[in-house]
Parts: C-alpha cells; sequence; structure tokens
C-alpha cells in the first residue's frame, strides 16, 4: 500500500439496491437483454435490413429505444421542458425521427449497441440513486397524451419497459424473418 490507498473496496462501493429499486433494474436488464440479443452476430447491413412490412430494421430499433430511454430520463431529471412539444414539430423534425428507425450508412451497430448501454447505465443510476420514485411532472404537449395528464418517475419506468418489452418482440420478428434466429424457443 502506498500511503494513497487508504480506502477499501468495501468504503467505495455503492450500497446494493434493493426492494422496488431493485425489482426496476431486474425488469429493465431482462428487457434490454432481449432486445440487444436479437443483434448478435450481425453484420452492419443486416442490421440494416427491412425484412417486414414496416420501415423498422434491427439496429434502427435499437437507436429508437436509446432516444426514447434518453428523452424520459431527461423528463425525470427535468420535467416536460426536455421532451419537444409534438404538437409543433415540422415536417423536417418528424423526418429526423423517422430517421430513428433507420440504421444510417455512416452508423454502425456496434456504435449504436455501445450508446444504448451508455443510456441503460444513466437510467440504471437514476433509478439507483432518484429520491422519490413518486416525483410527478406534465406531461409533453403531444396529441397520443391526456391533456393535463402527470406521470410520476415509476409511471415514466413502466412506459421505458413496455417500449423495450415491445421493440424487442418486433426484433425478435425482423430477426427471424432476416436469417430464422430466434430470441426465444
Amino acid at each position: 500500500m502506498t500511503g494513497n490507498e487508504s480506502t477499501t473496496n468495501a468504503e467505495t462501493e455503492a450500497p446494493a439496491v434493493t426492494g422496488e429499486r431493485a425489482e426496476w433494474l431486474e425488469v429493465l436488464g431482462k428487457h434490454r437483454h432481449f432486445l440487444r440479443f436479437t443483434t448478435r452476430d450481425l453484420t452492419d447491413e443486416q442490421a440494416r435490413l427491412r425484412t417486414t412490412a414496416s420501415e423498422m430494421c434491427l439496429g434502427g430499433l435499437i437507436k429508437h429505444v436509446t432516444s426514447v430511454e434518453r428523452h424520459w430520463v431527461d423528463f425525470i431529471l427535468h420535467g416536460p421542458s426536455a421532451m419537444p412539444d409534438f404538437t409543433a414539430l415540422t415536417e423536417s423534425d418528424w423526418a429526423r425521427r423517422a430517421d430513428e428507425f433507420r440504421l444510417l450508412e455512416h452508423e454502425t451497430l456496434a456504435g449504436v449497441l455501445d450508446a444504448y448501454a451508455e443510456v441503460a447505465r444513466r437510467t440504471d443510476d437514476l433509478v439507483a440513486t432518484l429520491p422519490d420514485l413518486g416525483v410527478a411532472w406534465p406531461l409533453p404537449k403531444a396529441p397520443w397524451f391526456e391533456a393535463d395528464a402527470r406521470w410520476s418517475a415509476r409511471r415514466v419506468l413502466m412506459h421505458i419497459v413496455a417500449e423495450t418489452a415491445q421493440h424487442a418482440g418486433h426484433a425478435d420478428i425482423i430477426r427471424e424473418a432476416l436469417d430464422g434466429a430466434k430470441s426465444m424457443g
């Protein structure tokens, strides 16, 4: 020991996450795993392929879920100002949003998976440390949200889990159509 090493690992490790927060982290981790697993052993070109009538591809789904999770965590931290006013988006704004569902030529599957992992770490840190999962904000303006509704951090986490699980299912169908591989079964 050199004198500068006066703390032990036990003193520097974060306390274990337990209870409800541990359950949130477990279910988020499970659905993130299934989504990422659909991209195993794929090339960038395969991750760009559309295999159904949908515009979705596997790389684009990862990008979309990353963006959704990032924006909702910003919402938990900063409220509706962290989200766009969906009622005021222009045609070019909608076109940029559509690019979320595509793995563009300059993007790589590894790059979007790394970005997803970074966002997941940020979300997990927030789940572990947010003082109150009941903190609530008014929802941003959007035609699909009930006017004057408020969501708590807990409700936002439910939405992130549902979004991730839904898109993991989409990804499984896309992957099976691509080469017959399945996430389960």
